[in-house]
């Protein structure tokens, strides 16, 4: 089912829209780097696994959530909501990017990042580290550096559900403590990203098996570059340029829906002029 006309919303076109979308939000992002770095680590079948597993699950539910929107708000406001989405996300990255240096400098702080992220998270499933008085642990890496005196933590996330515990060392015993890792960490850092945002809008803008078919097909290239080659890639690729690139194709997208919003809200005006012109004979 789509949510627009099918004639002006070619396969191609839809399909594309995904693809690009995902891959220039994606590489070098953080969920990228974490794929990179457990690849490293382990199997790069089981990482590959997981993250996919995860980034899936997230198309899925972005893309539907999107294709719920026209029954709750006229089609035109979402139109003209997505192409405001996609010009805020757009002039963002557009600024992000112009403060940018040059070069991988940027990336390989982003790869730090991620690396103690993960770390962090090893730390509170396996328990090595040391605990802090509230109960969070630190990561022995992080003491052996010194670096422990800079946390800082808050009572809330330091409390963890018993539930959350359970199920999770349920799954690691179910499918292995890699894949729920890789899984855990990708969906957590996609959560609220702004590709999760954009998918949403193209759900509710387009036919939702078309842009859930894109998506995933990049999240799944994105995947791939990242357990194959990550660490190579994280230092032959700029940020600043991807950024740049991914910021002009949010800007084209947005001045896209936009034009076909006011295009169709155009078309309309004379039906409804001629409609109330017939009504008051």
């Amino acid at each position: 089912m789509s949510t627009v006309e099918d004639g002006a919303d070619s396969v191609t076109d839809t399909l594309l829209r995904g693809f690009f979308m995902i891959i220039f939000s994606e590489i070098g992002d953080k969920t990228f780097l974490i794929a990179a770095i457990l690849a490293m680590r382990h199997p790069r079948v089981v990482v590959f696994a997981g993250a996919f597993g995860s980034l899936l699950l997230m198309s899925l539910l972005s893309a539907e959530m999107g294709h719920l929107l026209p029954s709750l708000i006229p089609k035109q406001w979402i139109q003209i909501a997505a192409g405001v989405l996609f010009l805020v996300f757009g002039s963002k990255m557009m600024m992000e990017g112009r403060e940018m240096e040059g070069g991988s400098d940027k990336m390989q702080e982003e790869m730090r990042e991620a690396a103690e992220e993960i770390e962090g998270d090893d730390a509170e499933t396996d328990g090595t580290g040391d605990l802090v008085p509230n109960g969070h642990s630190i990561p022995l890496e992080r003491l052996e550096e010194g670096k422990a005196r800079h946390l800082t933590y808050t009572q809330n996330s330091t409390k963890k559900s018993k539930f959350v515990e359970g199920a999770r060392n349920f799954c690691n015993l179910l499918l292995g403590p890699v894949f729920v890792q890789a899984f855990v960490l990708t969906f957590l850092g996609e959560w609220g990203d702004r590709s999760q945002f954009a998918t949403i809008a193209m759900g509710a803008t387009h036919n939702v098996y078309l842009v859930t078919l894109g998506t995933v097909i990049g999240h799944a290239c994105c995947t791939i570059l990242a357990v194959l080659g990550g660490r190579y890639v994280s230092t032959k690729i700029s940020v600043k340029h991807v950024t740049l690139w991914g910021a002009t194709l949010f800007l084209i997208f947005g001045v896209i829906y936009l034009y076909t919003s006011l295009a169709v809200s155009a078309e309309e005006l004379p039906i409804l002029i001629a409609s109330d012109q017939v009504s008051g004979i």
